[in-house]
């Protein structure tokens, strides 16, 4: 086993690695082996399966077989999506200082570890490292925040979330792209909440409360969207803005004044009725909206059938102003349903972890 090397000038810490996997046998290999050729070598690898149905459980214990510091869980049953992330976060080395969760359909640059760590420790009190990450599509992900000329960015939490629920500037970025301190997990249980398919943007501006924020401007992972990923499915329910909501009414006021928060309130409000309202022309089925009546009510505000019906109407208008356009994007979201509908998984809240 490669022996840890100082990170500057200071002894390596353990850094927890945790996976969480279903179904995700095409790419766990790749991701597996990002693990291992890390620079950094202080790691202990968790990796999680979810009762998956392909060779997943296989190609984990092949490389535990080969590597003393990868273990694997396997479920007893099948855990929804957000229950089987805390049971991996929930797995991290007692010893550990920090944890890296990495997704099944996702790989770490070699240099990942060893760059979050060392902006880590440069500043004890940060609590979230994230860095910029890319996709297949060779598309950077993230708004990220300016660089002043320096390879990271160092800010107190309250800064962080303030410039995150009021401007449109998202730069936490999904597990993958995120090292979290280990005692802000161990403090929480279940470190991410259930009932929000979004729980990791949430987790964010819960443990930042507590703790700094750095960010590292250098793409650091891969994150990959395909139609079976976790990413996909969000999109297919329309799932960002009304974690976004959520997120807001539950931590809005530890960050804004009442003014602030009042304000950015009715903004996401109104974007979220758009985003309805498109999704009623579109002829969205009964999942769809009864996930969204959930996420309203949790959030505070039950779904308002006259609100709605009147932002479909704005709809309408503005969309007549061009028909053909109109005719066009409706047919083709309904051939996209109809290709969809016949690919659709077993566990669409688990598509891939």
């Amino acid at each position: 086993m490669p022996s840890a090397r100082p990170v500057n000038g200071q002894t390596a810490p353990l850094v927890s690695v945790v996976t969480p996997v279903y179904n995700g046998g095409k790419y766990l290999r790749e991701c597996i082996e990002s693990v291992r050729a890390q620079t950094y070598t202080n790691w202990r690898y968790t990796i999680v399966n979810n009762c998956s149905a392909d060779e997943s459980l296989e190609i984990a214990q092949h490389y535990a077989r080969l590597d003393p510091r990868i273990c694997v869980h396997d479920n007893a049953a099948f855990l929804p999506l957000v229950d089987n992330h805390n049971c991996a976060i929930s797995l991290i080395e007692p010893d550990s200082l920090y944890c890296k969760p990495l997704m099944a359909d996702d790989w770490l640059y070699p240099e990942c570890l060893e760059k979050m760590v060392s902006c880590a420790l440069t500043q004890p009190a940060v609590g979230l490292v994230c860095s910029f990450a890319v996709t297949g599509k060779n598309e950077v992900l993230l708004s990220g925040l300016p660089s002043l000329s320096s390879p990271t960015t160092f800010m107190s939490g309250r800064d962080a979330c303030r410039i995150s629920l009021l401007e449109y500037r998202y730069f936490f970025g999904s597990p993958t792209t995120m090292l979290i301190r280990a005692d802000l997990i161990r403090k929480r249980k279940p470190f991410y909440n259930p009932v929000n398919l979004h729980a990791d943007e949430e987790s964010c501006y819960d443990i930042l409360r507590e703790s700094d924020f750095a960010f590292v401007h250098q793409v650091l992972a891969f994150v990959r969207v395909h139609e079976q990923s976790q990413t996909a499915a969000a999109r297919s329910l329309s799932t960002v803005v009304s974690g976004r909501v959520y997120a807001l009414v539950r931590y809005g006021r530890a960050y804004l004044s009442e003014e602030e928060f009042s304000q950015r309130y009715h903004e996401r409000l109104r974007e979220y009725y758009s985003k309805l309202a498109i999704a009623a022309l579109e002829l969205q089925g009964a999942r769809f909206w009864e996930f969204h009546r959930r996420m309203l009510a949790l959030a505070g505000a039950p779904l308002s059938r006259l609100r709605l019906a009147r932002t479909i109407v704005a709809q309408i208008a503005r969309r007549l102003v061009s028909p053909v356009s109109f005719v066009r994007t409706v047919a083709k979201h309904l051939a996209a349903k109809r290709r969809g509908a016949a690919d659709r998984e077993p566990h669409p809240r688990a598509c891939d972890n």
